[in-house]
């Protein structure tokens, strides 16, 4: 059993992102990729889609998500539940970080509308 202590774990950037992978198959996983990842104050997010079922777990801040002609607001302590193949929002409208958890199925791709597929690095 693997154990990917938070020190050793590989961080990732974006645009007023930061990822740090957790399990991946680079890691050891075999069958979900994890990551905790903070979305700056004031990111606007991208609407995207994944093949499979994502969750998200709030850890700090407040996120607004945008799905299915929805909105809501996420908080520290919501779970999120993205069904596969549905195009969803997730900004920081706020002036503060917001901080989360993602579990994602291994081999499972992003893809903004139109767009082309895309395996986020923190989930390999």
């Amino acid at each position: 059993m693997p154990l990917i202590k938070s020190a050793d774990a590989p961080t990732f950037q974006a645009p007023l992102m930061t990822a740090v992978g957790l399990a991946a198959p680079s890691r050891g996983s075999t069958e979900n990729s994890v990551w905790r990842f903070t979305l700056e104050a004031g990111s606007p997010g991208h609407a995207h889609a994944v093949s499979r079922e994502e969750i998200f777990i709030a850890l700090s801040g407040q996120a607004r998500v945008a799905i299915d002609g929805d909105t809501h607001d996420f908080t520290a302590g919501d779970a999120l539940i993205i069904p596969a193949h549905t195009v969803f929002h997730l900004s920081v409208p706020g002036d503060e970080p917001f901080e989360a958890v993602a579990v994602l199925p291994v081999g499972a791709y992003a893809q903004a509308p139109g767009g082309d597929r895309v395996s986020p690095p923190w989930a390999q």
